[in-house]
């Protein structure tokens, strides 16, 4: 029973192990489910992980691809020289622009870039490469750099150093800018200013730079024309040393160049210097504008006019003293010329009663005395007559109006002698001028009248032809007679003065010529050949409606 018993008990105690194992059993299998549903869960995350950075490696792949595409390109296509450094400034990459400007290529040489730099920009390239690898940066380095060419040109570079992932510089880059004809432009102006510099300071006439009426610059003359320093008239506005002779018309001109209108005027100034007086000085005012047309400072030049401001009055004194004189011997020479024929023609009719009363008891010889007694009075009378013609030559006050020529040539043709055998012609037409017709009558009657006289020829011919010019009227009278000795070519032109045995020439004649032309700002000449003849050549100053 009791074997019974324990055999029953250990059936039972089997069974619950049985039961326990089948539990656990149980468990296992269910831990196992779970454990192969988390694992299935967990490897599709790990696939589906797997597959998105497949396709984030492949973007970022192709966005490398495309970022070293487009650096590529920019590197290509910059417009200025670029190149890629080592440490020691080998190029171990450039651009096209770089090969082209350099005439190197790193793809075929060896190219040290700190190699190129002229001599004389070593030291200061050496301070900007310790720069560079200290600050990591080099903006606007200038230099003269010798191309493959063996040309300098020069340049201006900004760089900055590459770096790798640890943020340790591997290299440089840089881009490099042909400055050359920026730099020869700018030595140029700098070597003109320096000339005008020169100039400005050593000119005579004074020059000031001002601003707003203040004086900032003064060069030499204007020192030593005022007496003060540079440093003094710094402190002077323009208006404290001078004033205009015409205020209101100054200050016009003033407002009209700061409003564009003007850009520059010239006026007359007085001068106040440092002992006190004065000086009148013409200055000529100018402006100095920026790129955007905005007034910068003034520029005044001005010269000193005192000496030549009294002088013109002196001068202006001396013309009117001038003009009255010459009246005054006008009215003189009237007078004298009355007193003196009024004898002459006493005398001459005293010769003309004695010659009807006495001619019969006269002899040959008698009469032929008083015969030259009556022609030694009209050479007389006529030598008086050419000294008044003479003393108003020249005057001043004359009667401007337009001259036909030909007219004044057909007077004069029917008023002096002319013997049968000497024709006097103008082959063109003569020009009507503006000019005072007594004084045209004089002059063209003087110089045909003495051609006519000093004709020898069985056919005398007496010629005027005129030329327009572009201020006067050249005419010439020419004509075929003894001709006149070069020695005497100057000599005719003064008074009183003739040559050859003619008694019927007073010497004057010529010398009314001369002075007419003078009056009309001309010339007069002569050119002849003894035997041949002689030509008169003579300007006239062009008068435009009364007026030179």
């Amino acid at each position: 029973m009791e074997q019974r018993l324990n055999l029953m008990l250990s059936k039972m105690e089997c069974n619950k192990e049985i039961v326990l194992l089948k539990k656990a059993l149980e468990r296992q299998k269910k831990a196992r489910l779970q454990a192969e549903r988390i694992l299935e869960q967990k490897s599709k995350e790990l696939y589906d992980s797997t597959f998105h950075l497949k396709q984030a490696n492949n973007k970022l792949e192709n966005l490398l691809t495309e970022k070293t595409s487009e650096l590529d390109g920019v590197f290509v296509n910059i417009i200025d020289p670029y190149v890629v450094m080592d440490l020691g400034f080998t190029i171990i990459n450039m651009n096209s622009s770089a090969r082209d400007f350099l005439g190197y290529d790193n793809r075929k040489e060896h190219i040290n870039l700190a190699k190129l730099v002229h001599k004389d920009y070593i030291e200061y390239t050496i301070k900007s490469i310790k720069n560079l690898m200290e600050i990591g940066v080099l903006k606007n380095y200038r230099s003269k750099i010798r191309t493959k060419d063996g040309s300098y040109k020069w340049v201006q570079i900004n760089s900055s150093l590459i770096y790798d992932k640890d943020l340790k510089p591997i290299g440089a880059q840089g881009i490099i800018r042909d400055i050359t004809k920026e730099t020869e432009i700018k030595e140029l102006l700098n070597e003109q200013k320096k000339q005008l510099d020169i100039i400005v300071e050593n000119s005579p006439l004074g020059i000031i730079l001002t601003v707003d009426d203040k004086i900032i610059k003064a060069n030499k003359a204007f020192v030593n024309l005022l007496n003060y320093s540079e440093n003094e008239l710094k402190q002077f506005y323009l208006n404290d040393i001078s004033t205009s002779e015409n205020k209101e018309e100054n200050a016009k001109l003033i407002a009209d160049m700061n409003t564009g209108v003007l850009d520059n005027f010239s006026t007359i100034k007085k001068y106040y210097k440092k002992d006190g007086t004065t000086l009148l000085a013409k200055t000529n005012v100018s402006v100095v504008k920026n790129d955007s047309g905005n007034i910068e400072y003034q520029v005044s030049v001005i010269e000193d006019i005192t000496v030549q401001k009294e002088l013109e009055i002196q001068k202006e004194q001396l013309l009117n003293e001038l003009e009255i004189s010459n009246k005054g011997l006008q009215e003189y020479a009237h007078i004298v010329s009355h007193d003196l024929k009024s004898p002459l023609r006493s005398i001459s009719a005293l010769a003309t009663w004695i010659q009807e009363d006495y001619k019969d008891v006269l002899d040959d010889t008698g009469l032929q005395n008083l015969c030259l007694m009556q022609e030694k009075i009209a050479s007389m009378d006529k030598l008086i007559h050419g000294i008044l013609e003479y003393s108003t030559a020249g005057s001043s006050d004359i009667d401007t109006v337009k001259v036909d020529l030909n007219s004044v040539l057909s007077e004069i043709k029917e008023s002096i002698y002319i013997p049968d055998h000497v024709m006097v012609v103008a082959p063109k037409k003569l020009p009507s001028i503006y000019a005072d017709r007594i004084k045209m009558h004089q002059l063209f009657q003087n110089i045909i009248s003495n051609a006519v006289v000093h004709i020898d020829k069985e056919e005398g011919l007496v010629k005027i032809l005129c030329a327009e010019q572009d201020k006067y009227w050249l005419f010439t009278i020419e004509d075929n007679g003894v001709g006149i000795p070069e020695k005497f070519y100057k000599k005719i032109f003064e008074i009183f003065q003739s040559i050859g045995e003619n008694e019927r020439s007073t010497g004057i004649g010529l010398s009314i010529v001369k002075k007419i032309v003078d009056r009309y700002q001309g010339k007069v000449w002569v050119e002849s050949k003894l035997g041949e003849g002689t030509t008169f050549y003579f300007t006239i100053k062009k008068q435009r409606n009364g007026t030179a």
